[in-house]
């Protein structure tokens, strides 16, 4: 029998990213079984932890494991559930699962399918160095300051790279875990299991739903105070070469170093800068398309729609027609 190992991790985490695929797997188990007339589960499904010990979480909330690493000799897919709180703290925690989930890789060849946050836990473990890895929006500054040597895809809710799963995170480990259980179980068991949950079925990207806020964790003040020019004067034409006079480099440097601070060219700054500020007039206002567009400085409606898709994956005005309150209710 093939065998699905779900993380209870020590310290703290989310109960519902533990619980809600645990529960899916076990609805695609026996949906599988029944429609196949077979007379065993095709997979055996564990809740693993480091101890048999009861973890509570948030205060309020336990979760009894089912089996220990200990207990695990081999496994064919580990679900690493998702850590929060004080990363740095909660990696240490869970270090004991870092050397179980490397040496089940190695050894096993086991697939890896990390959750939200979970991303950290596997990254720990090298083994997605100089790959693809997803986590959620909130951690991706974070998670590129710890582990330069991972090549993190920020738009993507899901992402697979031989063998090693990651999901962007919150509830979309919902969409993420029917991926997977497609990948296991056959697409008419994942539809079938979308359809019982009413969970929406191949969503693929987060773009939609991060919120650019600026990445202002470096030491660079004069990136910073050129970062703090662009989001006080979005709505101007701005030129990366004045800016960068204003911060007293030239432009060599200040392209170099405002990339290596921010993640981001100024370019990509200013038009990232200006998406976020035409995403929150077309979620509040009744201003038209062309209206807001105007608004925040572009005349060009092709490049303006054009950029707004590639950092929203919407159009403006489908992405009006989703999130604008007085439009949802019409």
């Amino acid at each position: 029998m093939r065998h699905i190992s779900v993380l209870v991790p020590a310290g703290n985490s989310i109960v519902d990213t533990i619980i809600a695929p645990y529960n899916l797997f076990k609805m695609a188990n026996a949906h599988y079984k029944r429609s196949h007339g077979l007379e065993a589960d095709p997979f055996n499904i564990d809740l693993v932890g480091l101890t048999k010990e009861p973890v509570l979480y948030q205060g309020l909330f336990s979760i009894q494991p089912t089996a220990t690493i200990d207990e695990i000799s081999k496994t064919d897919i580990i679900i690493i559930s998702p850590i929060s709180g004080d990363l740095e703290k909660e990696i240490q925690n869970n270090m004991d699962f870092v050397k179980w989930i490397k040496a089940q890789r190695i050894e096993n060849d086991s697939e890896l399918a990390s959750l939200c946050k979970g991303a950290f836990i596997l990254a720990e473990t090298g083994l997605v160095n100089g790959k693809s890895c997803a986590t959620h929006w909130t951690a991706h500054e974070e998670f590129k300051r710890r582990y330069p040597e991972v090549h993190l895809i920020p738009e993507k809710i899901i992402c697979e790279d031989n063998g090693i799963y990651s999901s962007g995170g919150a509830y979309s480990i919902l969409n993420f875990t029917l991926y997977l259980i497609e990948r296991y179980f056959g697409r008419e068991t994942a539809i079938w299991c979308s359809k019982v949950a009413e969970i929406e079925f191949d969503r693929v990207s987060q773009r939609e739903f991060i919120i650019f806020s600026g990445q202002k964790g470096h030491s660079d003040e004069p990136i910073k105070k050129a970062q703090q020019h662009i989001e006080k004067h979005y709505q101007d034409k701005l030129n990366v070469e004045e800016i960068a006079q204003m911060v007293h480099l030239n432009a060599r440097s200040f392209l170099r170093r405002f990339k290596k601070a921010t993640a981001n060219t100024p370019l990509e700054y200013i038009q990232r800068v200006k998406v976020e500020a035409a995403k929150k007039k077309l979620e509040s206002s009744a201003q038209t398309v062309l209206q807001v567009m105007y608004d925040i400085g572009y005349n060009d409606e092709k490049a303006f729609r054009a950029t707004f898709r590639k950092y929203s994956g919407l159009s403006p005005k489908e992405y009006q027609r989703k999130y604008n309150r007085e439009m949802a209710f019409a």
